[in-house]
């Protein structure tokens, strides 16, 4: 494993590098793996295949001429290329993702496809549940792969055939921009997707006047429209947020410095946010 330019001198995530002691893997984290020395140092290995998966840089020549690649992606490419494919998938209220195993090229996840496979996403899931669930497909997938490769069984085809480029998409980093919640702005629909897409890693976020965010964590869609764009009206222990299109129960929230819980709890010791 190698640790991309970029993403400073933190090692490896402790259970990667105890499962790699485990198994007698040598662990191996250049600042570029497109380095010369790095290029030598795993050329030592010959390896038979290099497998990759969220690393979050290009490999370049001649790493991509040492050994076949496979590419572990997170979406139904050429959907969703790039840094945030799961969380991008949510937010824009697909119904569907999935993993493709791919031919590292120099290009942003453009490279061909050997195998692909559909996953569901349910109205109740965020990226707490499914990516999991996407991590289990992609390990098989790519086991698969690697087995049908070693047998000469390996079919690969391009992204792009001429007729699906309309399919094309570009999942962009999560940017702070990207966790502002903004009911003036954006439906309940888009604001509960936002929600489920951002939970519960990074978080989707309320401005409040009191110049303190409220994160919040879970959340639905309520048919009342008698709120305004930004109204907040707190009623029987439950919140709601008038949007542009119906309003958005809050459901679990986390304020500034403190725990998250339901809305319930948080009304005990709080009034409703108003929003900025």
């Amino acid at each position: 494993p190698a640790r991309p330019k970029g993403r400073g001198k933190k090692l490896l995530d402790p259970p990667v590098a105890e499962l790699a002691a485990e198994r007698g893997v040598a662990v191996f984290q250049p600042e570029s793996v497109n380095d010369a020395a790095a290029f030598e140092r795993i050329s030592q290995e010959r390896p038979q295949a290099i497998t990759v998966c969220a690393f979050g840089a290009i490999v370049k020549e001649p790493l991509l001429s040492l050994a076949p690649s496979f590419n572990v992606h997170p979406s139904l490419l050429p959907r969703w290329r790039g840094a945030a494919p799961i969380e991008r998938a949510i937010q824009a209220g697909d119904t569907q993702t999935g993993v493709t195993i791919m031919r590292l090229v120099e290009e942003l996840d453009a490279g061909p496809m050997c195998a692909q496979q559909t996953l569901p996403i349910g109205p109740q899931d965020d990226y707490g549940s499914l990516a999991p669930q996407l991590a289990s497909l992609g390990g098989r997938l790519l086991v698969e792969a690697l087995d049908a490769a070693d047998r000469g069984e390996d079919k690969w085809r391009e992204q792009l055939d001429g007729s699906n480029e309309a399919e094309l998409t570009y999942a962009e980093k999560i940017e702070r921009a990207d966790r502002l919640l903004d009911p003036r702005t954006q439906s309940a629909q888009q604001m509960g997707n936002t929600i489920r897409a951002l939970t519960p890693h990074i978080g989707a976020q309320l401005q409040t006047t009191s110049g303190d965010p409220l994160r919040v964590e879970a959340a639905r869609v309520d048919q009342r429209s008698d709120l305004r764009e930004g109204d907040v009206l707190a009623d029987d222990g439950r919140i709601f947020v008038g949007t542009t299109s119906l309003t958005l129960e809050l459901l679990r929230v986390k304020p500034a410095g403190g725990k998250a819980m339901d809305v319930e709890s948080f009304l005990r010791g709080n009034d409703a946010p108003q929003l900025a």
